[in-house]
């Protein structure tokens, strides 16, 4: 009984640790020569400075920077429309529970045409209900993808008959890339911003 105790407080004494932002924003002053190169190309091409997945990622400089190379195309020039891209990423978000994700990226999605329905559902991993048919090609493609790690002969070649080979590309790059950006901000424990609540329900895992 005293060890269980002994455990339990052990454990609440630990919480606060693991929730800490394991790699916090570095001070400016405190760059390397490359973290600065980096930092002043990334605010020149985006028009903001380093937030988000970003500050976890000027770690590695160069990663940083290649990874806004794919981003600038994958998240502003690719073959799909808005409203699916959005999409898109915030299926990866719920997939990963991602909420600095979902939370940067809900409202572009709405305001990019996604019915706010239709995001409720997939924020409560749901399928659904009346999606347009290139939404429902894209909601059952990313599913399989993140869930079965692949995809049936007949959802891709839906997606290749609504998108073209290009298109499906594109739906796997987005797909892998913020799934990537996810990966990083789970293992930094990066905070969602400011005062703003968690969006996703965790489930039990």
């Amino acid at each position: 009984m005293i060890a269980r105790a002994a455990l339990a407080t052990s454990l609440l004494i630990a919480l606060p640790a693991m929730a800490q932002d394991r790699m916090p924003p570095i001070p400016a002053d405190k760059y390397t020569e490359a973290q600065k190169k980096a930092a002043e190309e990334f605010a020149a091409g985006r028009g903001y400075e380093v937030r988000g997945p970003w500050v976890p990622l000027m770690r590695s400089p160069e990663v940083l920077l290649r990874a806004k190379a794919m981003g600038d195309y994958l998240r502003f020039k690719n073959v799909l429309p808005p409203r699916l891209s959005e999409m898109i990423i915030l299926i990866t978000a719920r997939e990963w529970t991602q909420q600095y994700e979902w939370a940067a990226h809900h409202e572009i999605a709405i305001k990019a045409g996604l019915k706010p329905e239709i995001a409720a559902a997939i924020a409560e991993a749901r399928r659904p209900a009346g999606m347009a048919e290139d939404e429902e090609i894209v909601y059952e493609f990313c599913t399989e993808l993140h869930r079965t790690k692949r995809v049936r002969d007949a959802t891709y070649q839906r997606a290749v008959a609504k998108f073209g080979e290009q298109g499906v590309i594109d739906m796997v790059g987005v797909n892998g890339y913020y799934t990537f950006l996810a990966m990083a901000l789970h293992t930094a424990r990066t905070p969602v911003p400011a005062n703003a609540k968690e969006p996703l329900k965790r489930f039990p895992e």
